[in-house]
């Protein structure tokens, strides 16, 4: 199914055939669902901690990250074109159906929300610049008008800008985009005891100057307004991340020119990207989860609080490892070292329990030397994400927690589904990670991923139906063979933005707004 005539796009993706062979076998055998046990919960699985308690966390991360490295990993590259889609969908109404009511009450909200928004000064510039008045244009409720200044190069280009350079928060005397909120977020909880601030950003290639550009015209004013050094790094998804695209029988889907057709790998891709990056302490979070200077304290308190917990339980392992690595622990230090892993780490051990000393002993290392994650947890108010669950491994039957997508789940199973439906917490992408060992080298995160948690979807190429193949989630299964703890943080500090309308929640407007 792969020809000689092939050869040079895969070496130019650096995709082997053997990757190809592996991922069309996953297309023909199906991605099982994942077996959930119970929902992860307070008092089961998610650590709630007191007041006095998060105060000792966040002195012990303020005290341990003296000598250490911290940097903060954000995921930038989407379009905001899906932010914007509902207002390509009333454009394209408005083309089609002129006189309909229910479409011009949608302009009217429209128009009456515009001045709300933090790009509304350089839209309506941008419409001046052309000789069109704002106000015209208003009174006449042109859409069309105003929509091309908004979503295509003739004005702003948002359709196609990254969400990074959208202006999400107006403050009066200035803007700012998502992606300077999280240069503020970053001097804020993110700086090193040398008051340097690392920021790694995954962007796409298109957008990479544009970027660039944002970053050196503001810089400059963040360093000094913080008193930090910002040390910026970037990234690309990988193509040899791509995944080949299949028709519905599995053989692969060919482009009208005879080529194959592959497509991104999803957010999943992105450990490779992580794999790349050397920091003690990683702060993982996605790019339009911020917000306005008035609300950040909260965001800035839990950073630290879960941020305390790692260092404080990488203490701890690291401690247990070197004792496991001189192969001399009685076996009542291998009882406390089986208990911290059940009762702290959230470790399954019971298939440490009929062992040999030696034998457990050396399962208890492999066990421990893992990277760590610590994952905040909100309340579920009914927003999308991923959630949190004890899940089963059906190769060993050992129990684990783990971040899953409701895709994942059987819910034809009413037993499975009955599960769900207790779950009162979900994932917000908000992760601190330790991604080296105990002696300071590099895991190979690659050897930590789980490869048949992916995901398999429908989609269309020139009419025709084609299967897609998604690589395991970043936070799903990509980390599933991590050391995961689930830590409860309040909802103030998950703000996405989705859709354009989300920018107008109370969470993103500034009072004078």
């Amino acid at each position: 199914m792969i020809y000689s005539s092939d050869n040079e796009m895969l070496k130019k993706k650096g995709i082997s055939k053997a990757v190809i062979e592996d991922q069309i076998k996953t297309f023909e055998k199906g991605i099982p669902y994942i077996r959930i046990k119970s929902a992860a919960t307070p008092g089961n699985g998610i650590l709630v901690f007191d007041e006095d308690e998060k105060e000792r966390l966040i002195q012990h991360f303020e005290e341990g990250i003296k000598g250490k490295s911290l940097l903060k990993f954000v995921p930038a590259s989407g379009a905001a074109t899906r932010m914007f889609k509902s207002l390509f969908s009333l454009r394209e109404k408005l083309l089609n159906n002129p006189h309909d009511p229910e479409t011009h009450e949608s302009v009217n909200d429209f128009f009456n929300k515009l001045p709300r928004f933090a790009f509304f000064k350089d839209l309506k510039e941008s419409l001046e610049k052309d000789g069109h008045n704002y106000e015209k244009v208003k009174s006449e409720k042109d859409f069309i008008l105003i929509s091309s200044y908004l979503l295509s190069d003739k004005g702003l280009n948002y359709g196609a800008t990254p969400k990074a350079l959208i202006k999400f928060h107006d403050y009066g005397d200035t803007v700012r985009t998502a992606l300077e909120e999280h240069l503020v977020e970053g001097a804020l909880y993110g700086k090193d005891d040398k008051q340097k601030v690392k920021l790694h950003l995954t962007i796409s290639a298109e957008h990479e100057t544009a970027v660039k550009e944002l970053i050196e015209k503001v810089l400059n004013t963040y360093q000094s307004h913080y008193d930090v050094t910002y040390h910026i790094t970037y990234s690309q998804q990988k193509p040899s991340t791509d995944t080949i695209a299949v028709d519905m029988q599995n053989k692969p889907f060919r482009n009208d020119d005879g080529s194959l057709l592959f497509r991104p790998g999803g957010h999943g891709a992105l450990i490779e990207n992580l794999n790349d990056i050397h920091a003690d302490i990683i702060f993982i979070k996605n790019i339009d989860n911020i917000v306005p200077d008035r609300l950040r304290e909260p965001t800035v308190r839990y950073k630290k609080v879960i941020g305390g917990l790692l260092l404080q339980l990488c203490l701890q392992i690291d401690t247990y490892l070197s004792q496991l690595e001189k192969g001399s622990c009685s076996e009542k230090m291998l009882d406390n070292i089986c208990a911290f892993a059940e009762d702290t780490l959230f470790i399954d051990m019971q298939a440490a329990g009929g062992m040999s000393i030696s034998s457990r002993q050396a399962y208890l290392y492999q066990k421990l030397n893992r990277p760590v994650r610590i994952c905040a947890m909100v309340k579920n108010e009914g927003e999308p994400g991923g959630g949190p669950f004890w899940t089963i491994n059906p190769k060993n039957k050992e129990v684990s927690l783990q971040i899953v997508e409701a895709s994942q789940i059987d819910m034809s199973n009413t037993e499975q589904k009955a599960i769900v439906q207790q779950a009162t917490h979900f994932n917000p992408v908000d992760i601190v990670c330790r991604t080296k060992d105990y002696k300071g080298r590099k895991f190979d995160l690659l050897s930590f991923v789980d490869k048949d948690a992916g995901f398999i979807s429908i989609k269309s190429k020139d009419g025709k139906d084609l299967k897609a193949l998604e690589l395991p989630g970043l936070w799903n299964g990509a980390m599933a063979d991590w050391i995961t703890i689930f830590v409860e943080v309040p909802i103030v500090t998950f703000n996405p933005v989705k859709t354009i309308d989300d920018l107008l929640r109370k969470e993103h407007l500034n009072h004078q707004q």
